[in-house]
């Protein structure tokens, strides 16, 4: 499962609030890894982006008491856009590819 959110702050010290926050997750059961971007046209504009072994993993992290603490404030101030996703396909470096079934229930 892929996290993808999305902020827009011109808050120096966000950055290091985005470092607590992924700290806190990376501490948690399924997290694989996590990185802050920042936009190379608009420095106001940034994603914090996490993978998760399965949705579960990310959901219950969420509900972690260090995650609230040290998360939870900085994940309130995202923009109000989607932020998870299903890894779907996947293309390593070397050409590698794996394709991965939805977990989500068919649609009627």
């Amino acid at each position: 499962m892929i996290g993808v959110v999305h902020f827009r702050t011109d808050d120096p010290g966000f950055p290091a609030r985005a470092e607590r926050a992924l700290a806190s997750l990376a501490t948690r059961p399924g997290y694989v890894r996590g990185q802050l971007g920042r936009s190379v046209d608009d420095r106001a504009d940034w994603v914090l982006l996490t993978e998760w072994a399965d949705v579960g993993s990310y959901r219950r992290a969420l509900g972690s008491y260090d995650v609230k603490v040290h998360a939870t404030p900085l994940l309130t101030e995202a923009r109000e856009v989607p932020g998870s996703f299903e890894s779907l396909i996947e293309v390593d470096a070397d050409g590698a590819v794996a394709v991965r079934d939805s977990d989500r229930e068919p649609e009627a």
